[in-house]
């Protein structure tokens, strides 16, 4: 067999469940660094006043929306499906000169914009992210966001370059970079605490955003890439890239116009709202990264495989096992962030703070179906449809911003408006989506994938009682505080709700306990060699 060809298939045979092991591995270690972060972050500087960190999380509103507006986009799911019917003819080559072009593209365009927010970062502060920022505050919020003006163009080409890599079965640079980042960031709180004060961590995020691109360039080592400063406009395969980015970024960029609104909102409320709310919302995206996120990015590159080799069947089989595999393991952890949420939001916030526990109380049903959301997209995504799902979002986005501004209000649901907004239209996105899968595939949902799902939600029935039990047994008093306490109460809690769900689906038969005993008895009664 050429070398050429044999490569092609061992690079097809991609382990989703090694890379998966990987991310959530390296996720959940970037997680608890951010994790740290937030919470060296808070203990350092007021969540009120005039250097207040209101300040430090709404400068970077704007830079997120236009990375994901004009750049996310175009990463991964409306890329990575051209990568991989290159790869499919083994045209290595074809994937590099893609990656370029694009890369080319973007950067002049993220340039243009970082320039955009360096100059004009005081009207973007005051008119559109939060206007009742006033002195010291909003001085450091401009200023923080020209240090991170240009990080979207850095974050854009570290997300080009990870694209390849990933189609091609590297996933570790992509896992590590970010990992940089926080520590970039963390390493600032104290470099310039008493110099630069709160500005000193956009110092940081930017130095971090250079760092994490330096440590992606190291991946692309034995990979043949060669950078060329061209882009061919004529070639087909870009071309449709280029169609199918629109609705892609559109679908992300309403998602940030949504976190502009909240920021904005809570900023209408009282000095903290910002600070309380973004901290909530970081508890919440750990899970979503984690198990969301980590999950679905391994899996893209199988499902574009098959169906570039024409085997629907094998897609749809496989798209099936991973939800399941998701929601099973999903609910536990949602259960656990329900019952501990007083707990983490004392971890997070040095004080303790009851407006961050009740404000990720009403965000764990957002949680669940965030995570479910990230496997279903990428069933439309897989099959080159950027549409369906822009559409859906343009909808639910849209209620989330009518319910956020009504609720989030001082004489209905206050701050935890945002919250509740942010849960009904997550939940309604997954049943809309999943309708349109279903008409689209009535076979897809069989009566097999039913009855597991029926099966999971009996389970996760126990895990709740498991969780009030717990959380009764473990109360969270007055002077709970520092890490080895908060830290064993939530061990304890996290321990009974989990263990009843492996335990119950153990008992209901549920295939995705099965790896788990599979690996503990190897663990246990495998033989060591000896040499």
């Amino acid at each position: 067999m050429p070398p050429l060809a044999k490569e092609s298939i061992n690079r097809r045979k991609i382990n989703v469940g090694s890379a998966a092991a990987l991310l959530i591995a390296m996720g959940l270690f970037g997680q608890i660094l951010g994790f740290l972060r937030t919470k060296l972050v808070n203990g350092n500087f007021p969540n009120v006043g005039p250097n207040s960190t209101d300040a430090y999380f709404a400068a970077f509103s704007i830079p997120d929306f236009f990375f994901f507006t004009l750049a996310a986009g175009a990463l991964g799911v409306a890329f990575m499906p051209a990568l991989s019917d290159h790869l499919q003819k083994n045209d290595r080559k074809g994937v590099w000169e893609l990656a370029t072009w694009l890369l080319n593209l973007l950067a002049i365009i993220m340039a243009i914009v970082g320039v955009v927010m360096f100059v004009f970062a005081e009207q973007l502060i005051h008119y559109i992210v939060a206007p009742n920022l006033e002195g010291q505050q909003f001085d450091n919020a401009v200023n923080i966001m020209r240090l991170i003006a240009f990080n979207p163009l850095l974050f854009t080409i570290s997300g080009i370059i990870t694209s390849v890599q990933q189609t091609m079965g590297r996933f570790f640079f992509y896992a590590i970079a970010p990992l940089f980042y926080n520590l970039s960031i963390i390493a600032s709180i104290y470099v310039f605490k008493d110099s630069l004060g709160l500005v000193g961590l956009g110092v940081g995020a930017a130095i971090g955003a250079v760092l994490q691109l330096l440590v992606v360039l190291i991946g692309n080592f034995g990979l043949n890439f060669h950078y060329r400063p061209f882009i061919n406009w004529k070639n087909r395969e870009f071309r449709q890239v280029l169609r199918n980015l629109p609705a892609r970024s559109l679908d992300q960029g309403i998602d940030q116009v949504n976190s502009i609104v909240e920021i904005n909102v809570a900023s209408s409320l009282r000095q903290g709202s910002i600070s309380n709310y973004s901290n909530a919302f970081v508890l919440s995206t750990a899970p979503i990264l984690l198990i969301g996120t980590a999950i679905s990015t391994a899996a893209f590159p199988r499902l574009n495989q098959h169906l570039s080799q024409g085997r629907p069947d094998l897609f749809r089989k496989d798209f099936l096992k991973i939800l399941r595999i998701m929601i099973w393991i999903s609910a536990p952890i949602v259960v656990t962030g329900f019952f501990a949420r007083g707990y983490l939001a004392r971890l997070i916030f040095t004080a303790g703070n009851a407006e961050i526990a009740s404000i990720f109380g009403f965000l764990t049903a957002a949680i669940f179906f965030r995570i479910i959301y990230s496997i279903m997209s990428r069933w439309f995504y897989a099959q080159k449809d950027t549409r369906t799902p822009l559409l859906v979002s343009v909808f639910t986005v849209g209620l989330n911003i009518y319910l956020a501004v009504n609720l989030a209000r001082a004489n209905t649901y206050d701050i935890e408006g945002l919250a509740i907004a942010q849960s009904i239209a997550a939940t309604l996105e997954v049943f809309v989506l999943g309708a349109i899968m279903l008409y689209r595939d009535p076979k897809l949902f069989d009566s097999q994938f039913l009855s597991g799902i029926w099966r999971i939600i009996s389970v996760t029935g126990f895990s709740i009682i498991a969780g009030f039990i717990a959380v009764t047994f473990y109360p969270l008093n007055l002077g709970d505080v520092g890490f080895i306490t908060l830290g064993s109460k939530l061990a304890l809690i996290a321990i009974a709700i989990i263990g009843t769900h492996v335990a119950i689906s153990t008992l209901f038969g549920l295939e995705e306990v099965r790896p788990i005993f599979k690996r503990v008895k190897q663990l246990l009664f495998k033989p060591l060699r000896l040499n």
